[in-house]
Parts: structure tokens; C-alpha cells; sequence
């Protein structure tokens, strides 16, 4: 008989030539299991997805009920459909007041291409900044926005007129022109390896987007939710973007994004020509069903302020020589190894102490720490205590 492991190999396209190849029987809580029953502990949360772990009954509930009624009724935009404009409602209600207007999406990467599209459409401007080691998804507008020359290497010529700046650079600020249609950028840097704005980068920023006339899209696709100990990440530094970015675990574990504008600016897709941006899928009321419940479960149960007490635990135990300092908001870290450790190395080994921890995609030398929201003090220092021990097997 042909295992899953063997079709997993023989018929899905692979996108490196070195999957983990864990293969899950079951997942719970912060767990995963695999079919000799071993236990991995989920310090990825399916990259900031999964903020209420696996299997959480509250979401569970919510998919059961809203599959009882309907599934795909039409195609994004044209029906009345109570999941979507209850959560558009519940989200826009959580916003400052100038974002709200919800398109939603399926993912992060077409948040971002609609977002893209919106900004040209509404400024009439074609050109793009972004910023070096930044990532906002695969699909060819937002490979575009790449912040790395390697990653965008194989797929040249991608969309013109995109220049990169360096994050926390104000002198580059100046490429920021009346040719910008807008900048794109992270609140928080996430796969340069949880790289914060310093001082009141991010201020300047907004200031010169408001002289030049550019619109300041912000892609909250990973950081947005609660994980770094606010609702949304731009919280912490006083700054509203024109455009929010939101994906991964806005779905509460399914398929769904949006792109977040103020109604003016969204109407300028409505028009001339009507359909600016349309989607099959986009906002499926089971995906919008979970998204609220989870959302709602992690506000009843003031998950927010359990991801800031689970960060002051996790930096307070992670004490090791092997740790050269821990990066982040919230549930949202990046732990840097000394120089002489190679992370590729550690998260090997960590895998075989079942954890389940996960690189950045632009830092080298630094691994993430984003479990979900619900981890328990306990299960943090069951965690802590699994990465140093593989740290001391490391120096053994």
C-alpha cells in the first residue's frame, strides 16, 4: 500500500528540497501528534495562524453551525451574507475610524495585491517603496515588494517602479516621492527576524507619506490579531496606516484576509471600472465564522494581555550562553544564537525533541518563537526547557 508519506513526494509540488516532513495524525492545543502518537510542541503556530491552537472547540462550533447552513452562496460582494458583515462590523469597530471599509480576501498575498491595486487606483500614481528584508507574499505584486534580491532573482522582470528602502534608514525616506502610490511596510519587521522600528521611525515615515501624498499601507498579515500584545501591531508606535493588511490568523485557522481602507478610498474600485477587484472566494462565511470566533474568544478571554505575561515568562527563563538576546513583542520573538551555532543545526535538533520551531526567512542566525495565544505558564516552561536542552546537546 503506498503510504502518505510516499504521495506527499510523489504528487504535491515541493517548495524546497527539504520539507520537515512531519506527517500529523492529530493536533491539539499546542500539540502535534504524529503516528507513533510523539508529541511536538507548536512554537510556530503555522506561522501566527493558529492563534487559539488546534482544534479549539470555540472555533470548532462555529465552522459546524455556519456548514449547517450555508457554504459558497456567490461570488465575493454580491449577497448578504451574515458571517461577512458581522465580522467587517466587529473588525472596523476595532479600528481607528478613518479604516473602515473591509474587502476580504483569501490570503495574505492577495491582501497585499489588493491593497497594491487600490493605492494605484486611488492615487493615480504607478511606483512603490518598500523596504529590504521585508516579505509580504508570493503572488507576482507582492514578490514585487521582496526585500531580497536573492528571492526575487528567479522571477525577473517583476512589476516596475518598486524602489527599497532600509527599515529604520530616515535618510532613505527620501526616495518617498509624488511619483509614490504608496509605501508598503511591516509595523513590525517579521522574517528579517522580528526587527522593531526604532525611536519614531515609523512617525517619520507616516509624515512623509502625508507630504508627498503617498498612501502608508501596512501589512499586519503576521503581526496582527493580538500577538504582539495589542490588537494590531502599529498600536504600540501611534501610527494609522491608509491601508491595513490583515491574513493568517484573521481566519482563526481557515483561508481568509482582507485589505482595510476608509471608504472613500475603497469606493474608488467600485467605479470606472465597476469590478475593480473581484474574488470567487474571498470572505467565505465559513472562513469569516471561525475568524469571529476566534477572535472573540481571544477578546473575552483577554488573550492580548496573557501573550505580554508569556513573553515577560519566556524572556525571564530563557537564559542560556548559547542566546545572545531575544527580539519581539508578545508571542511574536526571535531568539539570536551566537554567532558560532547554526540555527539550521539547533532546529534540526530541536525537531527531534519535538518542537516544532521554525527560521526566518532573511536572518540567519535567529529562530522564531509564536505559539499560540492560549499557551499555558506551564506549557512555556515545558517549551523553554525542550530548547535548552537541545542548546546543551548542541555544545556537547
Amino acid at each position: 500500500m503506498v503510504s502518505d508519506r510516499q504521495l506527499f513526494f510523489r504528487y504535491l509540488a515541493q517548495t524546497s528540497g527539504n520539507p520537515l516532513q512531519l506527517e500529523i495524525t492529530k493536533a491539539e492545543g499546542i500539540y502535534f501528534y504524529d503516528p507513533s502518537g510523539k508529541a511536538y510542541i507548536d512554537l510556530v503556530s503555522g506561522v501566527s495562524v493558529s492563534n487559539l491552537g488546534h482544534g479549539h472547540p470555540a472555533v470548532i462550533e462555529a465552522i459546524r453551525k455556519q456548514t449547517g447552513r450555508y457554504l459558497h452562496t456567490m461570488v465575493y460582494g454580491e449577497f448578504v451574507q451574515s458571517p461577512q458583515v458581522q465580522y467587517a462590523g466587529w473588525i472596523t469597530g476595532h479600528l481607528p475610524g478613518t479604516l473602515d471599509n473591509v474587502f476580504f480576501v483569501n490570503s495574505g498575498s492577495e491582501a497585499v495585491d489588493g491593497a497594491m491595486k487600490l493605492a494605484k487606483r486611488y492615487s493615480g500614481r504607478a511606483e512603490f517603496r518598500a523596504f529590504r528584508h521585508a516579505y509580504h507574499g508570493s503572488t507576482h505584486g507582492a514578490a514585487s515588494l521582496l526585500g531580497d534580491d536573492r528571492a526575487r532573482s528567479g522571477f525577473l522582470p517583476l512589476l516596475p517602479g518598486i524602489r527599497h528602502m532600509r527599515f529604520n534608514c530616515e535618510e532613505d525616506l527620501g526616495v518617498i516621492d509624488r511619483n509614490t502610490a504608496a509605501v508598503v511596510a511591516e509595523p513590525i519587521q517579521a522574517e528579517a527576524g522580528i526587527i522593531e522600528p526604532e525611536g519614531d521611525f515609523l512617525r517619520k515615515l507616516r509624515n512623509r507619506c502625508d507630504e508627498t501624498g503617498a498612501l502608508l499601507i501596512l501589512d499586519e498579515i503576521q503581526t496582527g490579531m493580538g500577538r504582539t500584545g495589542r490588537l494590531f501591531a502599529f498600536e504600540h508606535y501611534g501610527v494609522v496606516p491608509d491601508i491595513l493588511c490583515l491574513a493568517k490568523s484573521f481566519g482563526g485557522g481557515m483561508p481568509l484576509g482582507a485589505f482595510i481602507s476608509s471608504r472613500e478610498i475603497m469606493r474608488s474600485l467600485t467605479f470606472d471600472p465597476p469590478l475593480g477587484h473581484i474574488t470567487t472566494f474571498g470572505g467565505h462565511p465559513v472562513s469569516c465564522a471561525a475568524g469571529m470566533a476566534a477572535q472573540r474568544w481571544v477578546e473575552q478571554n483577554d488573550l492580548i494581555a496573557h501573550a505580554v505575561r508569556m513573553e515577560e515568562r519566556y524572556r525571564e527563563k530563557l537564559e542560556h550562553p548559547s542566546i545572545r538576546m531575544v527580539r519581539g513583542r508578545g508571542l511574536f520573538l526571535s531568539v539570536v544564537l551566537e554567532k558560532d551555532l547554526k540555527v539550521d543545526d539547533f532546529i534540526s535538533r530541536a525537531f527531534q525533541n519535538g518542537l516544532v520551531i521554525d527560521r526566518f526567512l532573511f536572518s540567519d542566525d535567529a529562530f522564531r518563537i509564536a505559539p499560540p495565544l492560549i499557551i499555558s505558564e506551564a506549557e512555556v516552561d515545558e517549551s523553554v526547557g525542550r530548547i535548552l536542552d537541545t542548546l546543551d546537546s548542541l555544545r556537547s
